[in-house]
């Protein structure tokens, strides 16, 4: 009966149905559920999802605030986290789409992709330069690339023409009026009408203008922080990516995000590249390469990429990322020091923050890197809540392997 209601609030040929709503909050809450928001939404999700299923049916459904804040790790950015409700929402798009996208994107896009992430995308690499330099014996060239800015250019009116006709080709679903209205709205969205600054205004100080939605242009520039900014992100550059693989047929490509590797044997090849990409690029999606990032380099000089530097027969960790993981345990620890004590959200963080590090470390040669940085600079405290397991691969809850026990003894 609930459902039915629903449905007879929205026209016949396009209607959300609750039970996909649900869905999307289940996969929403798995890495957000201890947030202010996540809890707040979860005291009467039932609720809450009917209320929101209502809204997207007929047609009232706005976006929320967004929290506005200042990160300085990897980089300085500009984070815009959705009110969780509207994260579910994110959710229910992307859980519509990703199948499709997984079908048009390219093997060779490592970002925000089930089994392509960076150690994936490292791999493929380091793969291309072993491929084209035959084992290395022959001569062969690195370019790598970086879009300027990538976030703060995205075209929001070239994103949402590329994805309309690709929702209205490629979607057979009843829902599709819904689905375009929905990634409509969270496109166009402009979050910096309608948010609240986290910390302090003085932290965007030192940040660039051309870093900040604040200074953006008009229907220019995505939120950094949203499910589906990521997501979109990426199929703004499929363009580029086919442009590259079919158009010009360069078998050695690989990107993730903005940071695009090429590896060929031409190196006069590769420098007519750059123009010429640079000019598609700007032509097509309105982006700009960066010119303090382009690296052309024959492949025994290594070449830097998601935090490793790749060399023949070997990689390691960059010592930014090293340095980024101390920082990480360092600025935990003084935190750890003032309050004396973390929340469940704060300690999902920490568990997150320092597993990342250490998921990247445990592929290559980091084992005393990782057992130093966490036997000997992490706080004590930690450890009253979480175990190294897997030989300083991971930190593993207590409390998790407390209730597997307790099921074990149950069962």
């Amino acid at each position: 009966m609930l459902s039915k209601n629903l449905e007879a609030s929205a026209s016949p040929s396009s209607v959300l149905k609750l039970d996909e709503l649900f869905e999307a909050y289940f996969e929403c809450r798995k890495n957000k559920r201890y947030t202010a928001n996540a809890l707040a939404f979860e005291i009467d999700y039932e609720h809450n999802l009917v209320q929101l299923c209502k809204e997207i049916n007929n047609g009232t459904y706005q976006i929320g605030k967004s929290i506005a804040f200042v990160v300085d790790k990897p980089v300085k950015r500009e984070i815009f986290a959705a009110d969780f409700r509207d994260r579910v929402v994110h959710h229910l798009i992307i859980g519509k789409l990703n199948n499709l996208f997984e079908k048009q994107f390219i093997h060779d896009s490592y970002s925000c992709r089930v089994g392509k992430g960076t150690y994936f995308g490292i791999q493929r690499i380091d793969k291309f330069i072993r491929q084209c330099s035959h084992n290395y014996t022959k001569d062969c060239y690195i370019l790598k690339l970086d879009i300027q800015g990538f976030f703060m250019s995205i075209n929001k009116n070239i994103l949402y023409q590329k994805l309309e006709k690709f929702i209205t080709d490629k979607y057979t679903a009843t829902d599709k009026e819904i689905l375009l209205k929905l990634s409509k709205q969270v496109i166009y969205n402009k979050p910096t009408n309608n948010c609240i600054i986290k910390g302090s205004c003085t932290d965007w100080n030192d940040l660039p203008l051309s870093k900040s939605l604040f200074h953006s242009a008009v229907n220019v520039g995505l939120p950094i922080g949203n499910l589906t900014n990521q997501i979109f992100a990426n199929f703004y550059m499929d363009t580029l990516d086919h442009y590259i693989k079919h158009d010009l047929q360069i078998k050695y490509y690989g990107r993730y995000v903005d940071d695009f590797v090429i590896v060929h044997n031409d190196l006069e090849y590769l420098k007519t590249l750059i123009p010429l990409l640079s000019k598609y690029l700007l032509s097509t999606l309105e982006l700009t390469l960066h010119p303090k990032k382009i690296y052309l380099q024959h492949y025994t000089k290594g070449v830097k990429f998601l935090g490793t530097v790749i060399l023949p027969n070997r990689i390691y960790l960059q010592d930014r990322t090293v340095n980024n993981f101390k920082n990480s345990i360092y600025n935990w620890n003084i935190q750890i020091r003032q309050t004396k004590k973390l929340t469940a959200t704060e300690k999902q963080e920490f568990q997150s923050s320092i597993n990342s590090y250490l998921g990247i470390a445990k592929h290559y040669n980091t084992f005393t890197i990782r057992k130093r940085l966490l036997k000997e600079n992490l706080s004590a405290y930690f450890f009253n809540y979480f175990y190294i397991s897997g030989g300083y691969c991971k930190l593993t809850s207590k409390i998790r392997r407390v209730k597997n026990r307790r099921n074990m003894i149950t069962q």
